[in-house]
């Protein structure tokens, strides 16, 4: 469906399919300069999970200025982070940059900051380069998951604690860190968070992916079999989105309510994508 002349809409639309929402005719000075801009995208994201732009083509300084409008940028001044701007981080598996196991975990479906008590609230990623092979990206709503549980699940699950480990998941990957990835790593340290996040809005999700480790309170082997069920059930390829990259899309997702995964692609593929993260304001609940 495409949203058409809705009075004082800055932007027109479009439904994708299981999930998001597609920015039709996206223009770089209506997103950096319309005053109404901000909430029409945060609501969109609020009510989609996921936005597309195709081919907006923004540049870092736009992208950064873009992200600035919506909400508290995260900024750091490490490997991999822009000298310039210390919002941009290059996801990327040069060499170069922060590759190997660290990007083959995102390789998996995850929510990004779970092992916080307040996770980021939103990504946004711009192609830069794009392989022959595209290495798509996949998304899955964590709110539709939990919305299609039996009235039964819903009420085991309401108050399950679920440990989520970000070194033991670097550890599948690589089983002997180098001292600054685990410098790194102990920055994190495990956390319990809930396997249903119960949202300020009334809403319900499942905090589910590949840091979790096992379910407070359940025996190992059964926690895990619940865990995995919960993940497969929420990724079945009827509820995900895949997104085709070209060079210039700008994809944004609600960290909050949606799973990501990027396809494999590999360590001279040329793969790059510039992110920026909005910080979180939820904490897990």
């Amino acid at each position: 469906m495409v949203q058409t002349d809705i009075t004082g809409r800055a932007l027109r639309t479009r439904q994708l399919e299981p999930i998001g929402v597609e920015i039709l005719d996206a223009d770089v000075a209506t997103l950096l300069e319309d005053a109404r801009i901000p909430a029409e995208i945060l609501d969109l994201l609020e009510d989609n999970g996921v936005i597309v732009a195709r081919g907006l083509g923004l540049t870092d300084e736009q992208e950064v200025l873009f992200a600035r409008r919506l909400g508290t940028t995260v900024t750091k001044r490490t490997k991999g982070w822009s000298a310039e701007f210390p919002e941009l981080f290059s996801v990327t598996m040069d060499p170069d940059g922060i590759a190997g196991a660290y990007m083959k975990s995102t390789f998996e479906w995850h929510i990004d900051g779970t092992t916080m008590e307040t996770p980021q609230k939103a990504t946004m990623l711009t192609a830069r380069d794009v392989p022959a092979d595209r290495a798509d990206t996949q998304f899955a709503s964590t709110y539709s998951a939990y919305d299609r549980l039996g009235e039964d699940e819903k009420a085991r699950y309401d108050h399950l604690k679920v440990w989520h480990d970000l070194e033991a998941t670097h550890r599948k990957f690589e089983a002997d860190p180098s001292p600054e990835m685990l410098e790194r790593l102990a920055a994190q340290p495990p956390r319990l968070q809930p396997l249903v996040w119960t949202h300020r809005s009334g809403r319900k999700s499942l905090v589910l992916g590949t840091n979790t480790t096992y379910i407070e309170g359940l025996p190992e082997e059964e926690g895990a079999a619940v865990l995995a069920d919960l993940l497969e059930r929420a990724t079945l390829p009827e509820y995900v989105y895949s997104h085709e990259w070209h060079v210039g899309d700008l994809v944004i997702w609600d960290n909050r309510g949606v799973l990501h995964r990027a396809q494999p692609y590999g360590e001279h593929s040329g793969r790059l994508m510039m992110r920026v993260t909005l910080a979180g304001d939820e904490p897990f609940e």
